[in-house]
């Protein structure tokens, strides 16, 4: 998929930011942008949040392309509240918070072999149980393709060969991966987007 926009990543993360503060502080889900701000429509996107540099927090959908804006919107406040991993973020946590935003593009059908590590998420699909995994996370672990399969399997709650057998479905996707970075705010205080080089797993 084609990167996107400078303009239109800093836009996304001003409304995760935002997302972020409200769903935290318990304030009711305001409608932070503007309706003709951003028609975008994306197959998915991921939320992930950080916090001292560990995981605090991701969710995401894939599937039916949405406007991306309230894809994000809804995505950071379930990151931040209903990850069954994690506690809620409180507010406290909310200035040590990093966001970073996993756009999807479509799923297509991909044979074992064809899968890249680095470039390519992974769906596993068998019997109404289904795992995803995001690009980064098989680059930061450096598993091999194999490896990769078999996590995502797991992670659909199927056994780790369970994409050898029958009735497996396999689909990729590539993401455009990017997040806040504090050390290159600017001026005013707001977050600029770059390129994230520490990765984390993704629900």
């Amino acid at each position: 998929m084609s990167p996107l926009p400078s303009s239109q990543k800093q836009f996304l993360l001003e409304i995760a930011r935002r997302s972020l503060t409200q769903a935290v502080h318990g304030s009711p889900s305001a409608d932070i942008f503007s309706p003709g701000g951003d028609s975008a429509l994306s197959p998915g996107a991921f939320v992930t949040l950080h916090r001292q540099g560990r995981l605090r927090g991701c969710i995401g959908q894939i599937g039916v392309p949405q406007p991306l804006a309230p894809l994000i919107a809804y995505c950071t406040r379930a990151a931040a509240m209903d990850d069954p991993r994690f506690r809620p973020v409180e507010p406290h946590e909310v200035p040590e918070i990093e966001i970073e935003l996993s756009i999807l593009s479509a799923l297509e059908a991909i044979s074992p072999e064809r899968i890249e590590i680095g470039k390519h998420g992974l769906m596993v699909t068998r019997d109404g149980k289904r795992g995803v995994l995001l690009p980064q996370v098989a680059a930061q672990y450096r598993w091999s393709a194999f490896r990769f399969l078999e996590e995502t399997c797991l992670k659909a709650g199927l056994d780790r060969a369970a994409w050898r057998g029958n009735g497996i479905c396999i689909e990729a996707f590539t993401a455009d991966v990017f997040s806040e970075s504090r050390r290159s705010a600017d001026a005013s205080g707001a977050p600029q987007p770059h390129t994230e080089s520490s990765y984390s797993s993704s629900t």
